[in-house]
Order: structure tokens, then C-alpha cells, then sequence
């Protein structure tokens, strides 16, 4: 066999007990045409919010074993598709009822031992959740919620406390912080994690302009945009990671680039999902860095994000000059993005390397000084022959 050395991909946003979820989520919801109660409403709209619904159910029924269970299943993939380390944006936290567990971070320090387990660099991403969301006042939580949530920033901002000392004791666990989005928190959360970050020197992550519908319910309470309310609430910077960023205009990918903040895309959620495009060539002018994630996990294969990704691209403009013409090496710029994003060492062998089985069939055949090109156009996690901890990828 004869492979060649590239860093292992970085996966900036991993939600891992939504593994789950596969097949499951493409059920048609109710309301909708083949779901049950099919004729109740000719113009239900089976959407992310229906999917949600999915989610919460899911979410609703686990425990520290059961979330341990399908880490271990969803991390051993990602470390066989060549996958080095993992985000774990994290906020099922509490008990279904929303009674914190014995150790209030039961559930996370399970998702990092299964991590760990499988070789990969986990960097636990607690998300703040507080409520369901605004209409023209804070939203109860609803079930499957409740255990998401916390009372007050303060008690979320102490679990993160104490999970950065249980983490600081592990190696190959580090932790950052997260508001799941700006739906979930109010501003004055937004502003209160940005500063403990920046107290902290840490990264910190949050969902935004994902949704159209997230972008209308800023409007009405905030008046403005996801991204602007993240501007004015400190939470942007260059330690900062927006997850999707699909919904967009100039201003907010302006404030992105001036920021120095990073777009994590996701590509295989955000089109399983119908989120829409991400908007990936006005940040390429704009020089705003992009990151990739697994997400949902409904695929595990970074290849098939990095293609995604350019091939949605070039479908923007019509163009083939697109990321990969762009940076030449998109695998390498997406890595090196990623490891930024998760606070990782910006060498190459910051989340460790793969090897790349250069006779695999996706490969057999193209010269070596045209790797860089085919692993962003036509390879998959198949051609990985072994990841950094030295175990076989199949």
C-alpha cells in the first residue's frame, strides 16, 4: 500500500448523540403529505423545525450511558473517516425534568471519555440554553428543552467552571464555551460568556443565521440581524465560530471579516436539513475563514463536507474557480481553519494526521502534485488507511 501523510480533518461542530437520528428524521412529520394525520393541513411544511421536534425526542431519552453509547459509536467513525479532533457543541446538560445530575457535567465528560477512547482531540463546547425562544417575551421552555436549560448565566458559567478543571487533568480534553443561539439565550447571556472567554482565553461557538425564520424573530426583538446582535453583544472576534452563517448580507459578512470571526459550515446537515446555500464565495472575497462540521452526523465523512462545500460554491456563481482554485490546498486551509476554531495548535499535526491510501479506487491514478485537488473533488473516507493514534481506518 502506498499512502502519503495530510493533516487529519478538523470537525468544528459535532452535535454526537443526533447519530440517532438517521432515518428516523426523514419520517414525514405530522401535517405533512405521508405523515400521520396527513390531510390536517394541506400547507404544513415538513422543515427544521418539524426535524426539531424529532430532536427533542431524542434528546429527551437519554442518559449518561445512553449518550456515552452513541458517542463511542459517532467517534469511532469520525476517527476511521479521518476525522483528528472533534468540537462537541454540548447541551443536553441537565435531567429530562431539568434537575441537574449528581456532577452536573454527567453528561459531557461521557461524551469526552468516548472521544478520548477513539484517539481524537475533543474540545467540549457547553452551550448556554435558557429558553424557547422569543415572542415578545421569553418563551417557556417546552419538553425536551428543559433539560438544556439553566436558571441564570451564572449557573451555566459555574458548569463551565467546573468542567475546565475536571478537563484540565485529561489529556486530549480541552473545553471551550457556546450560546446554542440567540434564540435560546438572551443578550445579556451573550454578552456575559463573550467576556468570561475573554476572561478565560477561550474559543467560543454559537448557531446563527441558520434559519430564516430565526433571522425575522431578531428582527422583532433585537432589531437587527443574528450577526449584528452578536457584533453589538462582544460575542464576534477571531476566537469566535458562527455555525452555518447562511443567511446573510453584506453588513453581516462584513462584521464576520472585520471581527476576524470563523464560519463553520456544515454542508451535509445544512442540505438534509434545507437550511439553503452557504453564501461560501462572498466570504472567500470578504476573507472570512471557513470551518467544516458534521453536525447531525446524518453523514461522517469530512471529504464529502469539503466537496459539498466547493461544489455548492461553484454552483453560486456558476463558476469553477471557487475555494479549491482559491486556496489551492482546500483540505489543508479547511484543517488549519478548524484547528483555529477549536483553540488547537496551528502546526499540522495540531489534531494529529492520516494516512491516505493513494491505490485506493478514488485515487489510483492521480499524481502526487494533484492530491491536494482530488481530495476536495472526488476522494472519500475510504481512502483513509490509518488516522493519527496509528489504528486502522478499515
Amino acid at each position: 500500500m502506498r499512502t502519503v501523510e495530510v493533516p487529519a480533518m478538523v470537525n468544528a461542530h459535532s452535535h454526537a448523540f443526533q447519530r440517532d437520528l438517521r432515518g428516523v428524521a426523514e419520517r414525514p412529520a405530522p401535517g405533512v403529505h405521508g405523515g400521520a394525520d396527513d390531510a390536517a393541513d394541506d400547507h404544513a411544511v415538513d422543515d427544521f423545525w418539524s426535524w426539531r421536534e424529532a430532536m427533542f425526542r431524542l434528546a429527551d431519552a437519554l442518559d449518561p450511558a445512553s449518550i456515552g453509547v452513541v458517542a463511542d459509536a459517532v467517534y469511532g467513525e469520525m476517527a476511521r473517516a479521518g476525522y483528528g479532533a472533534v468540537g462537541e457543541f454540548h447541551y443536553v446538560h441537565h435531567q429530562p425534568d431539568g434537575t441537574p445530575y449528581d456532577d452536573p457535567n454527567a453528561m459531557a465528560i461521557a461524551l469526552a471519555q468516548a472521544g478520548v477512547a477513539h484517539g481524537l482531540r475533543v474540545v467540549l463546547l457547553p452551550a448556554a440554553y435558557h429558553r424557547g425562544g422569543w415572542d415578545g417575551s421569553d418563551v417557556a421552555p417546552v419538553r425536551g428543552q428543559r433539560r438544556f436549560c439553566d436558571p441564570d448565566v451564572e449557573t451555566f458559567l459555574a458548569r463551565a467552571d467546573a468542567l475546565r478543571a475536571w478537563a484540565a487533568e485529561r489529556p486530549g480534553v480541552a473545553v471551550g464555551v457556546a450560546a446554542h443561539s440567540i434564540r435560546a439565550v438572551p443578550a445579556s447571556w451573550l454578552e456575559a460568556i463573550a467576556a468570561y472567554a475573554d476572561r478565560h482565553g477561550l474559543v467560543r461557538h454559537v448557531h446563527a443565521s441558520e434559519q430564516r425564520r430565526e433571522l425575522a424573530e431578531c428582527e422583532a426583538e433585537h432589531g437587527c440581524s443574528p450577526i449584528a446582535l452578536l457584533a453589538r453583544t462582544g460575542f464576534l472576534g477571531p476566537r469566535t465560530s458562527v455555525v452555518h452563517g447562511i443567511h446573510v448580507d453584506a453588513r453581516d459578512v462584513a462584521l464576520l471579516a472585520e471581527s476576524g470571526t470563523i464560519v463553520v459550515s456544515c454542508p451535509t446537515t445544512e442540505g438534509s436539513l434545507g437550511d439553503g446555500f452557504l453564501p461560501a464565495l462572498a466570504y472567500r472575497d470578504a476573507g472570512v475563514r471557513l470551518a467544516i462540521g458534521s453536525d447531525s452526523q446524518v453523514r461522517v465523512d469530512p471529504f464529502e463536507e469539503v466537496r459539498e462545500l466547493e461544489t455548492g460554491a461553484r454552483r453560486e456563481r456558476q463558476t469553477r474557480f471557487a475555494l479549491l482554485a482559491h486556496h489551492g490546498d482546500l483540505w489543508a486551509e479547511l484543517a488549519r481553519n478548524g484547528r483555529a476554531s477549536l483553540g488547537l495548535p496551528e502546526a499540522a499535526d495540531g489534531a494529529g494526521t492520516i494516512a491516505v491510501d493513494l491505490g485506493h479506487s478514488d485515487l489510483r491514478g492521480v499524481a502526487r502534485h494533484d492530491l491536494p485537488l482530488a481530495l476536495a473533488t472526488c476522494a472519500s473516507a475510504g481512502v483513509v488507511a490509518r488516522s493519527s493514534t496509528g489504528a486502522a481506518a478499515r
